[in-house]
């Protein structure tokens, strides 16, 4: 199971995180949200051990400031958690073949999983939130056991007010194509800032234990 810590925007608060055993370490690029990372010097992702994948995650943005974020912060996971079209997905695609491209839906029913089958050919994983007024960020769990009406070919991350009260329903949930958590809010100090002791022990519960 991998483990993605988005919303990180503070220098020191991202060095103290990257000592943890994750893989994914989300950037928001969206002024809207509490998380934006504003003015964040690149330079402080040199730090970040080369397991860790820099996710940027973009909310209906220009395609052009999209590929200039990629540039300055070294990603190497463009992350859309908006209504991005698959034409939008195929033209990052052609200017960046060996990025990871990961397309987020918001879900409440069955039927949300019928829009993913599109992005098959152009993402490499999918990411489920909790459907919303907002783009993610939340803190609100949908039901996970709509979760097993998903039969695409995808593999998913798991995102949607994940708490360390989960690590046993998460253990329980048996989808072949669950491969990643996407943690966030409920590991906050404040919205940016995360309880790095908290996500340790988080994270041993769920391999440990």
């Amino acid at each position: 199971m991998k483990i993605k810590v988005c919303g990180m925007k503070n220098p020191e608060n991202i060095l103290a995180l990257a000592k943890l055993p994750i893989d994914y370490m989300g950037l928001i690029f969206y002024p809207k949200s509490p998380r934006y990372i504003q003015s964040l010097d690149s330079s402080v992702l040199n730090i970040l051990p080369d397991n860790i994948d820099r996710v940027g995650v973009f909310v209906n943005e220009n395609i052009e400031s999209v590929l200039e974020q990629i540039n300055k912060y070294k990603l190497s996971v463009v992350q859309l958690h908006g209504s991005e079209p698959i034409e939008y997905c195929s033209a990052i695609r052609a200017e960046y073949p060996n990025l990871t491209l990961l397309k987020a839906f918001n879900i409440s029913e069955e039927a949300d999983f019928f829009a993913t089958k599109e992005y098959e050919n152009v993402c490499d994983f999918l990411l489920f939130d909790t459907k919303t007024p907002q783009h993610g960020g939340s803190g609100i769990k949908f039901d996970w056991s709509i979760l097993n009406q998903y039969k695409g070919k995808l593999p998913f991350f798991l995102s949607g007010g994940i708490s360390i009260e989960d690590v046993k329903a998460i253990k329980d949930i048996s989808h072949p194509k669950l491969y990643a958590l996407d943690l966030n809010s409920k590991f906050e100090l404040e919205p940016g800032l995360k309880n790095i002791e908290l996500l340790e022990q988080f994270i041993n519960q769920l391999k440990n234990e």
